[in-house]
């Protein structure tokens, strides 16, 4: 397995669109932690259990930015669902020694835009 955190960033998404559990988890640390918008450092077992059966809806992963920081890599993405829904994301993926030890979730927004461009969308409280 590469060490190289850009490879290892790679083989995360590509294994969650093929839905391979097993090359998944050989990325992912054992001391992992999940944070987002909605989970906040759940675990790597609760990661498994809350977040990885999304994998089953998830179709495509295009990777638009991948820059290499120290042992983090900050990855923008959009993801396309089965059902054609686009989304963009940005996460921070800490790796150490070849595997993924912390990701950070920022959402973003949906593909297309609900904004036109130059416009803007009231915030939803």
């Amino acid at each position: 397995m590469s060490r190289d955190p850009i490879e290892v960033a790679r083989a995360a998404y590509e294994a969650y669109v093929r839905k391979d559990r097993a090359a998944i988890e050989a990325l992912v640390a054992e001391d992992f932690h999940f944070t987002s918008p909605l989970d906040n450092r759940i675990d790597r077992p609760t990661y498994f259990a809350r977040c990885w059966p999304n994998s089953e809806w998830t179709a495509s992963f295009t990777l638009v930015r991948l820059i290499p920081a120290g042992d983090e890599v900050v990855v923008t993405y959009e993801g396309h669902t089965r059902e054609g829904h686009g989304f963009r994301n940005t996460e921070i993926l800490t790796i150490r020694d070849g595997k993924i030890t912390d990701v950070e979730v920022y959402f973003g927004w949906s593909l297309p835009h609900e904004a036109r461009e130059g416009g803007f969308v009231e915030a939803r409280h």
